[in-house]
């Protein structure tokens, strides 16, 4: 609630503090280059606004894929070693050959860091990529995926991000899922695009990982993307510019589209949050995504959206009661016609605090007046 004050310079003081919090907390967009601009998905989903709270610093990202070019100009100083886990028993070389560009690409939507404003820029540009490359078939499986959760856990990966399906998981694999969640890892993979996939397929089928969806431009489900009740979150995933692999694209930056795009988007936002809230549990955080989600579609979870659409900012900015009182019901999804973030304007934490002081003020001028009274009684 917001209270009236008798002081003229009260009202100036708070008015004055007030501006100060919305030029910190929503600085003007920067000029960009033709890359940073065909980035579409930076903008929707208010990411300048999300970088002036953090940019992922301290969060490793595991990125099981095709392995990730650390010298693309707009990844380097982000990429780990990591590895190729389908030589690791003879000592395995780092993880930076990418001779498909897939892994790339995903690395980049996460952790890209760009030049100042030109090149492209990731959704957590300060977190760091261990890249495991595993030989994937898209129209199989992800091969060494056991393999690739040991390595991330044991190497400190926060989150871990898999654009692959597979028609099934193998009881090994189902373990190493659950093992790396009990580890505290966020775990996110994509559900799967149509016509090639028909329902959710693994592993974002398994309980313990994020299954994200698809959306465009508009915010509507992207009709490429698979619905299913194990569809958790959706994020952009239509014509998400990248970094690329020279072999792909001389340009070095290349559109893509489909659920490992919006994969990738949700592994930067779940970095970001772990980054601002290191004391959360993997649960917690994945709690805090869902339930700051923009509902969109039917109201409540549906088979599209799932809880909505990722809205990084409020994952951010949202309070902390939730996760500090174990019994407490999830916040309830947002409205569907209801798209601005939650980090807009001024929390009512921060409101709380300057009614305190207005409080303090008004009793203080009180005790002030009472004290000059009983003197004047006195003489």
């Amino acid at each position: 609630m917001v209270m009236r004050f008798a002081a003229a310079s009260a009202k100036a003081a708070i008015a004055g503090a007030v501006a100060v919090l919305v030029l910190v907390v929503a600085p003007p967009p920067a000029l960009a280059d033709k890359i940073r601009d065909a980035q579409w998905h930076l903008d929707y989903l208010k990411i300048a606004q999300a970088h002036a709270i953090t940019k992922g610093a301290g969060v490793t990202v595991a990125v099981i894929d095709s392995g990730v070019d650390a010298e693309h100009p707009d990844l380097r100083g982000a990429v780990l070693p990591g590895a190729n886990v389908m030589i690791l028993k003879e000592g395995s070389p780092v993880g930076w050959t990418d001779t498909d560009g897939h892994g790339t690409a995903m690395a980049g939507v996460i952790a890209a860091r760009g030049k100042g404003n030109t090149g492209a820029l990731g959704i957590a540009p300060e977190s760091k990529i261990l890249p495991i490359r595993i030989s994937i078939n898209r129209e199989v499986h992800g091969v060494g995926l056991e393999e690739a959760l040991a390595f991330a856990t044991a190497h400190g990966a926060k989150v871990i991000s898999m654009s692959f399906v597979s028609p099934e998981l193998d009881p090994i694999e189902a373990e190493a899922l659950e093992a790396a969640r009990a580890a505290d890892i966020v775990l996110v993979a994509g559900v799967g695009n149509l016509p090639r996939d028909k329902t959710v397929r693994y592993p974002a089928a398994h309980p313990s990982v994020i299954g994200v969806g698809a959306v465009d431009r508009n915010g509507d489900h992207a009709d490429l993307s698979v619905t299913g009740d194990k569809v958790e979150l959706s994020a952009p995933g239509i014509g998400i510019m990248s970094p690329a692999i020279a072999a792909k694209d001389p340009s070095r930056y290349r559109a893509g589209s489909g659920t490992s795009q919006a994969t990738a988007v949700v592994a930067g936002a779940a970095a970001l949050v772990r980054a601002k809230y290191p004391q959360l549990t993997a649960d917690q955080v994945v709690k805090r995504l869902t339930s700051t989600a923009i509902d969109t579609g039917p109201k409540g979870r549906d088979s599209s959206y799932g809880y909505g659409v990722v809205n990084v900012v409020g994952a951010l900015t949202a309070p902390l009661e939730a996760e500090s009182t174990p019994a407490a019901a999830p916040a309830a999804p947002r409205a569907a016609s209801d798209r601005s973030s939650t980090g807009d304007g001024i929390s009512a934490g921060v409101l709380a605090a300057l009614g305190g002081g207005a409080l303090l003020l008004i009793g203080g001028l009180v005790a002030l007046v009472v004290l000059i009274r009983k003197r004047r009684s006195a003489a």
